[in-house]
């Protein structure tokens, strides 16, 4: 069986833009679950978010990971999955979770289109609440943590690339 890597993190720590890299050095193929969703839903996420509510789109990423039935994939998660035991036993199932790891400062740096990027902020959250609720869950589901904090993409593409040769 060919082996996925399922990538978790805050938004900005490179799941989906390290993942191309890493997939692309271990000759796998790569799979953005946001895009899953906005295909499913013919709707960007900000947008889903907007006009449908949180509860709508935790119920439609939960739907769309669970759909998900691939092998030697690299597969980049919305970093709101880890709401979902659901969605987390069975990317479980699918391979071995890896979660690249940003402290708040990191995010905070990388992350400048909040407003229409997409991300799951629970009414009355901050950001830094989100990030203090994220966090242990991350931590809680992941099988390996890449520190990603001063890592370049590629850096952080060859660590990815490390960890499934262990």
């Amino acid at each position: 069986m060919r082996t996925n890597v399922i990538l978790i993190g805050m938004p900005g720590s490179g799941k989906s833009t390290c993942g191309v890299v890493a997939a692309k050095l271990m000759l796998k193929n790569f799979f953005d679950t946001d895009l899953l969703i906005q295909n499913i839903e013919g709707a960007s996420l900000q947008d889903i978010i907007d006009n449908r509510g949180n509860d709508y789109f935790q119920e439609a990423e939960e739907k769309a990971i669970l759909s998900l039935d691939i092998q030697g994939t690299v597969i980049a998660t919305g970093g709101s999955v880890v709401y979902s035991q659901k969605a987390m036993e069975h990317l479980k199932s699918l391979g071995k979770i890896i979660f690249l790891n940003i402290d708040y400062e990191h995010m905070l740096s990388r992350i400048s289109n909040l407003s229409t990027r997409g991300v799951l902020i629970k009414n009355g959250e901050t950001l830094k609440d989100m990030f203090d609720e994220r966090l242990p869950l991350y931590e809680k589901w992941a099988d390996d943590v890449i520190n990603c904090n001063d890592n370049t993409v590629q850096q952080t593409a060859e660590a990815i690339a490390a960890k499934l040769q262990i």
